[in-house]
Order: structure tokens, then sequence, then C-alpha cells
């Protein structure tokens, strides 16, 4: 019998890196019903990733994917280093384009980037998929309703220990700076992101370090060289009389994640063991209390990886965007933003 539902379009994706992009992207694309994932590329492990994923195509380099494969979007997931390469031949090929963070290795990349993307029209976002946990979620809307007064001070404490000196990590681009490696780029550009996030706004001044712990290191062929930060921190100034303090720190003995947004009537924090699991408090002169979030409606994912729920919110937003409805997507000019602070702290090239 003829029915009048509207036919929902599956859009064709290929995805760039075989770390990252294998373990959660390509999970989180394979459950999403508005996307297939039809194309792997990596220069090494593309082959076995697709073979093992049952991904029809697998290639050794974005360029040959974009080449070879029917794409209507791609997912850049390479290492930062080739950011810049992939995103530009996706977006000159006309394609939608999602990259991860880091967004480039520094502000002239990720200009370059913007101003491809605007030239191409396509839809573009970055990954960060942490704007979707619900704590997170719940927490902005405590800032943007005014629950918490007048907003004067930011905490955001992301603390890991897989760098401390006795652990052992391959030797890999992840220890080389010029390579777009350290801890600036894999985390604090999601805190930096974050702060934004809840601002609203852009910082109108910075300031941090960078801290090298652990400049020699080994692995399982013995000592070698890092020139990275294990250890990153930010101070941002908001204008209006808010600041953000930044840390994201790899060498502590504890993990733990911690957002607390300080404002003149409550304070509200989120703080769990990881930045994916979560609880959300409210704080003021009298009591405390525990607030109740809505789970992700993706929750069921997470056994797969705990980053697969809020990437699969993500895609929700990329193919909203892509079909020109309204979305919440973390935009390429968004990145660029980052991209500032990250140059200021000596991330990159």
């Amino acid at each position: 019998m003829p029915h009048n539902r509207k036919q929902v379009k599956r859009y064709r994706i290929g995805i760039v890196g075989a770390g990252f992009g294998v373990r959660a992207h390509l999970p989180a694309l394979q459950a999403h019903s508005r996307f297939e994932v039809v194309a792997l590329a990596s220069p090494v492990n593309a082959a076995r990733a697709a073979r093992d994923a049952n991904v029809p195509a697998a290639f050794t380099s974005c360029s040959g994917m974009l080449a070879g494969a029917q794409l209507d979007a791609i997912t850049v997931a390479s290492p930062p280093f080739a950011h810049r390469d992939d995103v530009l031949a996706s977006l000159f090929a006309h394609k939608h384009v999602l990259c991860e963070k880091p967004f480039a290795l520094d502000v002239a990349g990720a200009q370059a980037m913007v101003e491809a993307a605007m030239a191409a029209g396509t839809a573009c976002g970055i990954a960060h998929e942490f704007r979707f946990i619900p704590q997170a979620r719940a927490l902005r809307e405590l800032v943007a309703n005014g629950h918490l007064g007048p907003l004067r001070n930011i905490e955001i404490t992301q603390l890991r220990n897989h760098l401390r000196g006795a652990e052992r990590r391959a030797r890999s681009w992840w220890f080389e700076r010029a390579r777009g490696g350290g801890l600036a780029g894999a985390l604090m550009s999601h805190l930096v992101d974050h702060a934004d996030w809840l601002t609203g706004r852009d910082p109108a001044a910075s300031a941090g370090i960078l801290r090298t712990a652990h400049a020699r290191r080994v692995d399982d062929d013995g000592e070698f060289s890092s020139d990275v930060d294990d250890g990153a921190f930010a101070l941002l100034d908001y204008g209006d009389g808010l600041v953000a303090r930044l840390c994201a720190d790899a060498t502590t003995a504890v993990e733990g994640y911690t957002c607390a947004v300080h404002g003149e009537l409550r304070t509200a924090v989120a703080s769990g063991p990881s930045m994916t699991d979560l609880t959300l408090f409210a704080v003021d002169a009298d009591v405390t209390e525990e607030l109740t979030c809505k789970p992700s409606p993706y929750a069921a994912y997470a056994g797969v990886n705990a980053n697969v729920p809020p990437l699969m919110e993500l895609y929700d937003e990329f193919a909203q965007r892509i079909d020109g409805a309204p979305n919440e997507l973390p935009t390429f000019a968004d990145a660029l933003a980052t991209q500032r602070v990250l140059a200021m702290l000596g991330y990159g090239a």
C-alpha cells in the first residue's frame, strides 16, 4: 500500500586513518542510520581493517580513495600532519568533510582549510564529540539559562597516567612535535573547544605553557627521544570578568576529569573518571545537588568504545548539516579559534 513517509537519504562515507578512525569512527558510522561506510584509507592497515569490518574497499591514501570510490563524505582521522592535505583534497573533490582534532599543525594550515571549505560550499565539521556527553550538554544549559548567575571562572582538568616515565608506549609520530604529537593537540584541543562552547565565544587573550617531564622514553626497541609535551596548561580571558583555567596532564598517578563552572550565584561541576563517564552537581552556599541527565540515545553502544555514543550524536549533526537543516555541528571556524590558542602554547611545527 503506498505511503507518504519521506525517504531519508543515506550518505556514502569513507574514513581516512586506521587508528582512532577504525576504533571509534568506524563502529559509530556502521551503527548510524544516515551513513554507509564504503571505503577506508591508510598507508599500511586499510586492507586488513576493511576486511575485518566488512568495508567494501580499501586504499593506501585519501587521494586514492577519492579517485576510486563513490563518496558523499569523508572522515579525516589521519595523523595531524596529514590533515591539511587530506582535507584540502576532499574539499577539492567537493566532498563533505568531518575532520578529527587537532585540526592542523599551525594557524596557517587551519586558515587554509577554513577558506577551502568556504570555497567548496560543502558541509564541514570538527570532531569535538565531547560536546555531546549528556552532563556536558546539561552543564551548558545551566550556563545558558542563567542558573549560575554571571560567570567568573571555568576550571577544566584532564588527568591521565599513560605518559608517566615508567609507562611504555611505542615510538611514533605522536612523540614528534613537528608532526603534531603531544598532549596539547590530543587533549588540550578538546578543553579549549569545551571552554569556548560553554562561554559561547572565543577568548580575547590567552597564555600558557607546555611541559615535557619525560624527554627520554623507552619502548621495546630501547630508548628514544621525545620533544612533545606530556602536560599542557592554559589561561584564557573571555572578557566581562570571565576566565578559564585549563590543565591536561598525562603524568599523574590517578585519572580523572573535572569541568567546574563558577558563577556568582552557583557552581556546577561535571566530574568523573573520564570525559565520557561523568556526574553533574549544582552547588550553592547551602546545598550540593546531584542532577540527573537524560542518557545518550546511543548509550547502548558504549561497550564498543566509550567515544561511540557521542560520535554518533556528532554524526547526527553532520547529517543535518549535509541536509541543510539546523544543526549543532562544531565548525572549522571553531577549530581555527582553538588552533590560535594551541599556537600560543607552542603546539605544532
